[in-house]
């Protein structure tokens, strides 16, 4: 096995299968293989699907040879988070209650990925309908984290940022409903980018109009992310965010500027309470002075009112009561404990509740807006801390610098939620190592629907740090 193609990004690859130099089978055949010598150590994978893999890597070779016209991604092998749909693949959205489901048709950011040549290689891990932020299942176990396997993985898309910091395949589709985009990308050094409400159609979501969940790429550069970004937005009616929305050129956005002056950046390291372990926030002044060595103007905000995890707890936990408490009634044998907890704990929200949350949700995204009209980029530490441990439970304290903290939301990524609550584009991107050893990331977030200029920052932070 040649991991030497393993360690290339997409873009790489992509120009080399055009130039005849690389064969989609070898590549897709390096990135099958690869999977399966690291599935028993990472188990980032639910479904592998080599044999139609090599088929399409075939016919994509033929194309080549043929010499017609190929799509941008040619070749090119990706993942897909088992919460989204794929025509023919089982999707078990991470549930023995859905282990046998086989979609009929793709969602839309996945057929667009393979109308641009992608080939996809396996579905990727999740939780029980992705509604935690580590990555397992009665259905297959936990998720490594694949720097250590001692630590977990984050989630809820934790199979496909593994999947991504392993070089088994430079091109992930995953999702974010909370931050399950943008968490495990921090635990495993890798770009998750969450884009704004819209930009991306999502063809799964049950509520379209009051939906905070986002279908997303992850990859191991920003160059990359462009390309998926390209590839992947644009409107669709089914979708009616999507509807009208301009798709900007985000494979030029992703080109690093020269500088980043004239940009002010406001920063906040945690909410008033929340902490933040000493190496995060070393990590953190370090990626400031990365910015500003580019160039920005910085200038601090005080985090007050952003203690947002009980406004996405009474919208969040609605939907799981309405989707689930019926589900989990009749078949509790089916579920683990954490998720039967999870879904107990809905019981508690009244219709009230929810609108209130909904009302607070309309203000939080006026204050986040404002925000803008006095800065071009916000940036805080996108966790508190590293990776937690492979045993960490959901329902358990989480400890950072030695302090043991009930809450594990609010404490660990008291910024995510955010975003999506919002609907503001924000990125993880890697931003050094902790004491462990482990990575860590930096959120940057920009103006909504401002996303290709929320790319092309983060390309300069990215070749900064290089």
């Amino acid at each position: 096995m040649d991991d030497s193609i393993s360690s290339l990004t997409a873009a790489q690859l992509a120009g080399l299968i055009r130039q005849k130099q690389l064969s989609p089978v070898e590549v897709v055949r390096t990135a099958l293989e690869r999977a399966e010598r690291l599935q028993p150590e990472l188990n980032c994978f639910i479904t592998l699907c080599g044999e139609r893999a090599l088929d399409e890597a075939r016919q994509a070779e033929q194309a080549v040879a043929a010499g017609g016209r190929l799509g941008p991604l040619h070749g090119v092998p990706f993942t897909v988070k088992d919460l989204v749909n794929t025509a023919g693949v089982r999707t078990t959205f991470g549930t023995l209650a859905y282990q046998d489901n086989v979609p009929a048709r793709d969602a839309v950011c996945v057929a667009r990925l393979r109308a641009a040549g992608a080939i996809l290689i396996g579905k990727t891990t999740t939780p029980e309908f992705g509604c935690q932020s580590l990555t397992r299942s009665p259905l297959f176990g936990q998720t490594r984290n694949a720097w250590s396997a001692e630590r977990t993985s984050g989630g809820s898309s934790g199979g496909a940022a593994v999947a991504t910091a392993a070089l088994i395949a430079p091109l992930a589709v995953a999702s974010d409903g909370g931050g399950s985009t943008r968490i495990p990308a921090a635990c495993n050094d890798v770009v998750g980018f969450k884009q704004s409400n819209g930009v991306i159609p999502h063809s799964q979501a049950l509520d379209v109009y009051g939906n905070q969940t986002y279908v997303t790429p992850t990859t191991r550069t920003v160059e990359d992310t462009g390309l998926m970004l390209q590839v992947m937005a644009g409107e669709d009616p089914v979708d009616p965010w999507s509807i009208g929305v301009v798709k900007p050129d985000f494979v030029a956005a992703a080109r690093p500027p020269a500088d980043l002056k004239g940009k002010r950046v406001l920063y906040c390291a945690a909410p008033p309470g929340r902490p933040v372990a000493a190496d995060v926030q070393r990590a953190f002044e370090a990626g400031l002075q990365r910015l500003r060595a580019l160039g920005a103007e910085l200038e601090p905000f005080d985090g007050e009112g952003f203690n947002v995890e009980p406004i996405w707890r009474a919208v969040n936990h609605t939907v799981w009561r309405t989707r689930f408490a019926e589900m989990v009634a009749e078949r509790p044998e089916l579920f683990s404990d954490t998720f039967r907890r999870q879904v107990e704990s809905a019981a508690a929200f009244s219709s009230v509740d929810y609108q209130r949350a909904m009302f607070e949700r309309s203000a939080l995204f006026h204050k986040v807006q404002g925000m803008f009209e006095r800065g071009d980029l916000l940036a805080m530490p996108t966790l508190t801390r590293t990776a937690l441990p492979i045993d960490q439970d959901l329902f358990q304290p989480i400890e950072i610098d030695g302090r043991r903290l009930e809450g594990l939301r609010e404490h660990w990524y008291p910024w995510t939620m955010v975003f999506n609550m919002t609907g503001h584009p924000a990125v993880s991107m890697p931003c050094g190592q902790g004491s462990d050893g482990l990575p860590i990331g930096m959120q940057l977030v920009g103006g909504f629907r401002r996303d290709a200029e929320l790319l092309q920052m983060a390309a300069a932070f990215e070749a900064a740090g290089q």
